[in-house]
């Protein structure tokens, strides 16, 4: 048998050389974990200091920049849906072709949909210079959809003086996804060479981005056109009648300021069907009913809003229906759209073409490029639309 005392007492030491040893290490565990402290304290002073604006030149020249960037830009973004990303492929070369970036590439601003999160790569910022425009159509238009524009180009577009106004139409575009990307990209150049009417911006083009294609026009309007005087957001599958659409503007009694128009939509309910192509999820927006606002077709503004609703932007979550959207921001600012003077005048479809209906109509949504050219063809020929 062994010693019970031996056995108790070495126990006893055991427990004695443990404790001692745990009572030498106390302070030099606190030693470390003030040092530890101290460090990341020092590691985070350092980042607030390198990611701030007067030191963003010493930042990129730290070799590591781009990947502790990376890191700064996924951590800043908001959990939004994939499709309101800047496709990661083009963001980055972006950065280096752009002359004058909108925003510094400190991560995202505000969220997504904000317009200056984007860059202009492809710009024509003379168009309000040389002339004072009284209207500027906005189009936004998928960068591939070269019949669109050109049939807009033949038609609507192809008078720069209506009613004795001046009228500017501009393409607004974002990137297509694809291994043509730089194929497509040199053709916009040449395009743009040739009618100086293309604007195009680092988000990629698509249907869920429609909202963020819409901010992005309005940044434009604020920032490189303030002094017109209304501008248009129409869509490039529209029949647009814009001597009716410059007529209305010129009559004395329409607003100058804080005036948006066109088909008004009251209590229209979000749709929740997934199914469904205005589908919105309850994270994106929240309430059963949007505010009034207008058909997306086509709108009517007077050119101090664009600056008002990009402002009103930062505080409002973006979601998918562009329309809708830009109803929150009239909300958001405390106002509201105003019926046309003859609300017949913004129509979205018809079932056939008719010359005299089409002559009194300012909107139509059309089924192709080729309906627009043909209907307009008959529209302009001689002779009274509407017979004797």
């Amino acid at each position: 048998m062994g010693d019970p005392e031996t056995g108790s007492g070495g126990n006893g030491l055991k427990r004695q050389l443990v404790e001692s040893l745990v009572h030498q290490k106390k302070p030099l565990f606190h030693s470390w974990f003030q040092y530890l402290l101290l460090l990341c304290l020092g590691i985070f002073v350092i980042f607030v200091y390198v990611m701030s604006d007067s030191s963003l030149t010493w930042w990129k020249s730290f070799p590591l920049h781009e990947h502790y960037q990376m890191f700064f830009n996924l951590t800043n973004q908001v959990n939004l849906p994939p499709p309101y990303r800047i496709h990661p492929k083009h963001r980055v070369k972006l950065h280096e072709t752009t002359e004058h970036p909108t925003v510094p590439p400190t991560g995202t601003k505000y969220h997504q949909a904000y317009p200056r999160n984007y860059h202009f790569v492809m710009d024509n910022t003379e168009v309000c210079k040389t002339k004072t425009p009284f209207l500027v159509l906005m189009v936004p238009v998928a960068p591939k959809n070269v019949a669109a524009r050109d049939a807009i180009r033949q038609t609507w577009a192809n008078d720069t003086l209506v009613q004795g106004e001046v009228v500017l139409t501009l393409f607004m575009l974002g990137f297509s996804e694809g291994a043509d990307f730089e194929q497509l990209q040199e053709k916009l150049k040449q395009e743009n060479l040739q009618h100086h009417d293309l604007i195009q911006s680092d988000f990629m083009d698509s249907y869920l981005n429609l909202t963020i294609k819409t901010m992005v026009i309005m940044d434009w309007l604020a920032t490189r056109c303030n002094t017109a005087a209304y501008a248009m957001k129409i869509d490039s599958d529209m029949f647009l009648n814009i001597d009716n659409l410059v007529i209305m503007l010129q009559k004395p009694d329409i607003p100058k300021l804080n005036y948006l128009t066109g088909m008004l939509m009251w209590n229209r309910q979000v749709v929740r069907s997934k199914n469904s192509k205005w589908y919105v999820p309850e994270e994106m927006y929240p309430g059963p009913i949007y505010p009034t606002y207008t058909l997306g077709m086509g709108y009517v503004f007077s050119n101090d809003l664009p600056g008002k609703f990009v402002e009103a932007s930062k505080s409002i979550k973006p979601f998918n229906i562009e329309d809708a959207y830009i109803g929150m921001c009239m909300k958001k600012l405390g106002l509201a759209p105003t019926s046309p003077p003859n609300p017949s005048l913004f129509k979205a479809y018809n079932t056939r073409y008719d010359r005299c209906e089409y002559s009194k109509v300012i909107t139509y949504i059309l089924g192709s490029s080729q309906e627009l050219v043909k209907y307009w063809t008959d529209l302009k020929k001689p002779g009274p639309p509407c017979g004797q």
